[in-house]
């Protein structure tokens, strides 16, 4: 069974995805961290981000796993444990500056197919359930304000102990949405099967409960079926 939840910086679905699989006990992919290592990796190497076929030739070449239960996850590239440095701001707009280039989503879409071959799959990021996973048998699409997704944002580097601004929180957001929904490849956008669900006034486990029963009517109504 494959599920997959997409929606923007901050909507709350990196932390609903990984309580979702640890429920259902299936595997967890964030797709996000597939960028992040990529931009990560070409600020390393001093790769030009606007170079999409520089870009696309080291994608092709990272050997990247998930090690760990899926609300504990590391995220080990090229056998180098990653986690927290891909998780800044600066790492966050080199994600997306490389995920606009075809070329570079074309050489990292087979690396995200082959984890639903392991098993039960639920996959987060922007484009999985339009592009990844089009024939996902669940397909969820978190939302909420900009300034409730900044504040959000905030307040975890403010427990990281990173120095910065609710202002330039929010600038970010509002910069990284729309270079998410602009660009020509995969933008931004719920499948038209997609569940929409607006997370500004709900609780993780609101949310969490909400996607557990989608989940189970597919179940009833496939075992009905068969």
């Amino acid at each position: 069974m494959i599920i997959t939840i997409d929606g923007p910086a901050g909507s709350g679905k990196s932390t609903v995805a990984k309580l979702v699989a640890k429920r259902l006990g299936c595997i967890y992919l964030d797709t996000g961290a597939i960028y992040r290592s990529l931009g990560y990796l070409a600020q390393k190497m001093g790769v030009d981000t606007e170079n999409g076929q520089k870009l696309a030739k080291l994608a092709s070449t990272i050997k990247l796993n998930f090690s760990g239960d899926p609300t504990n996850q590391r995220v080990i590239l090229n056998g180098e444990d990653i986690t927290e440095r891909i998780r800044t701001e600066e790492i966050g707009m080199a994600a997306s500056k490389v995920s606009r280039h075809p070329e570079v989503r074309a050489a990292l879409l087979q690396l995200q197919r082959n984890f639903a071959e392991k098993g039960c799959l639920v996959a987060e990021g922007r484009d999985t359930g339009t592009v990844v996973f089009p024939n996902a048998h669940v397909k969820v699409f978190l939302t909420a304000s900009a300034e409730v997704r900044a504040q959000r944002r905030y307040n975890e580097l403010l427990q990281k102990g990173v120095k910065i601004s609710f202002e330039e929180v929010l600038e970010s957001v509002q910069k990284r949405d729309s270079q998410d929904a602009s660009r020509k490849v995969a933008p931004l956008k719920p499948a038209d099967d997609a569940v929409i669900i607006d997370t500004s006034n709900l609780t993780i486990d609101q949310v969490v409960e909400r996607i557990l029963e989608l989940v189970e009517r597919w179940k009833e109504k496939h075992t009905s079926c068969s």
